[in-house]
C-alpha cells in the first residue's frame, strides 16, 4: 500500500492600498484586478502595482487590458493617431509629450488634461503656452523663427509666398512640409559707391565716391518682386553718377561738385521705389585726379596764388606810394612839418648808432644847429 503524501500549498498575503491599484499576473498572462484592501495570491500569481496618480504604463498589450470590463471601466484611454501628439496635463502642470499610440490614465481624483495637436500642419495652432514650447520633450518638433522689432518678414511654404510676418516670435511643426522666413531689416541703412573710375566730357578720367543712405519701405516688393534690391540700387547710383559726370568737363565738375548728390537722388528716388526702396539722401564723399592731372591742378593753383600775391604787393606798394606823395605836398606847404620829418630820421639814425665822429670844421655843426634849431 502505497503512502500517501500531502502537499502543502503556501499563499502570499499583499496589501493594496488607497490611491494604488494591483495587476495579477499567473504564469505571465493577466488574470484580474485588485482594488484597496488585502488579498492573498497562489505561489504561481504575481501583483505589479500601479499610482492611481500617475498615467497607466504597462508593458502587456493594452487592448488585453481593456478586455477586463472592471479595469476598463477604471481606465480613460488616450488615441494618438500619425502624424498627432499630445500634451499631458496633471493637475494643471505638462508633464508629458505621446507620440503616435493607445494611452491610458486613471480615472479618480487626479486631473488630466490633454491637448492633442496636429502636426501635419505648418502652423501651430493649438493654445499652448510659450513657455511649453522650450520644453527638451516638445522643442525638436518645432521650427521656431524670430523677426526683430526692426525688422519685417515673409513666410515661405512649398517655395510659395504665404503671408508677410511682423515682429514677434513664431512657432511651425517641424514636418516634412519646406518653409522659410526671409526678413528684411527696416532701418536706415548706408550705401557706399566707392572709386567709380569716369570718365568727364573732356576725357579726363577721374575717380569718384559716393554715398547715400536708404530704407526698405514695401518688403514684399523688394523680396518678392526683384532679385537682390541691394544690388539692383548700387547699379542705379553707379548709372546716375555716370550720366552726371559724364555732361560736363573737369572743371564744371569741380566747380558743381555739390550738385552731384542731389542730381542722383532726384534720379533714383523714383526707380528706388520699384524696388521697395526710399532713398533718404545721397553725397560725394570724395573726388581723386590722376596724378598727372592732379600736378597741372596744382600749377595752376600755385600760378594763381604768385599772380593774387603780385596784385597785393602792387597794391600796397601804391598806397604807399600815394601816401609818400601826400606827405610831400604837405612838407612843401608847411615848414615846419618838414623839420619834424627830418628830426624823425635824425632819430632813427641815432638810435641805430653809438658814437659819431664829425670832421670838417664848423660847416658841419652849422647845418647841425640849422637842422635842430627852431624856426621863428
Amino acid at each position: 500500500m502505497r503512502d500517501k503524501q500531502t502537499k502543502t500549498i503556501s499563499m502570499k498575503r499583499i496589501r493594496i492600498n488607497k490611491g494604488k491599484v494591483g495587476l495579477v499576473y499567473k504564469r505571465g498572462d493577466y488574470s484580474r484586478i485588485l482594488q484597496a484592501g488585502i488579498y492573498w495570491l497562489f505561489p504561481r500569481e504575481k501583483v505589479n502595482i500601479y499610482d492611481t496618480s500617475e498615467l497607466f504604463e504597462s508593458k502587456s498589450e493594452l487592448n488585453i487590458l481593456l478586455q477586463d470590463e472592471e479595469l476598463a471601466s477604471l481606465l480613460s484611454v488616450i488615441e494618438v493617431r500619425d502624424k498627432e501628439l499630445a500634451l499631458i496635463y496633471k493637475n494643471g502642470l505638462f508633464i508629458k509629450v505621446l507620440s503616435a499610440g493607445r494611452y491610458a490614465y486613471w480615472k479618480g481624483f487626479t486631473k488630466f488634461r490633454i491637448i492633442k495637436a496636429d502636426i501635419s500642419k505648418i502652423e501651430l495652432t493649438e493654445d499652448i503656452d510659450s513657455a511649453i514650447l522650450k520644453h527638451p520633450e516638445l522643442f525638436p518638433k518645432l521650427r521656431i523663427y524670430r523677426v526683430e522689432s526692426y525688422e519685417h518678414g515673409l513666410l515661405f511654404v512649398n517655395d510659395r509666398f504665404e503671408k508677410e510676418l511682423s515682429s514677434g516670435m513664431y512657432y511651425y511643426w517641424a514636418n516634412e512640409v519646406p518653409i522659410a522666413v526671409k526678413k528684411v531689416d527696416l532701418r536706415v541703412q548706408q550705401l557706399e559707391i566707392s572709386g567709380q573710375e569716369l570718365l568727364s566730357k573732356d576725357k579726363a578720367a577721374l575717380r569718384i565716391s559716393l554715398f547715400a543712405t536708404y530704407r526698405v519701405e514695401n518688403t514684399k516688393l523688394a523680396l518678392l518682386d526683384n532679385k537682390d534690391y541691394e544690388k539692383q540700387l548700387y547699379v542705379q547710383f553707379q548709372l546716375a553718377l555716370r550720366e552726371f559726370v559724364g555732361s560736363l568737363s573737369l572743371d564744371e565738375i569741380l566747380e558743381r561738385k555739390e550738385e552731384v548728390g542731389n542730381y542722383v537722388l532726384n534720379v533714383v528716388t523714383d526707380k528706388a521705389k520699384s524696388l521697395g526702396v526710399i532713398v533718404k539722401e545721397a553725397g560725394v564723399k570724395d573726388i581723386i585726379l590722376p596724378g598727372d592731372i592732379k600736378e597741372i591742378m596744382n600749377q595752376v593753383l600755385i600760378a594763381q596764388k604768385k599772380a593774387q600775391a603780385n596784385i597785393i604787393t602792387r597794391r600796397e606798394e601804391t598806397a604807399s606810394t600815394r601816401s609818400l606823395l601826400n606827405t610831400a605836398k604837405l612838407m612843401e606847404d608847411n615848414e615846419m612839418l618838414f623839420k619834424l620829418k627830418e628830426m624823425e630820421y635824425v632819430d632813427k639814425i641815432a638810435d641805430k648808432i653809438n658814437n659819431i665822429s664829425v670832421s670838417g670844421g664848423s660847416q658841419v655843426l652849422e647845418q647841425l644847429k640849422g637842422i635842430f634849431t627852431p624856426i621863428n
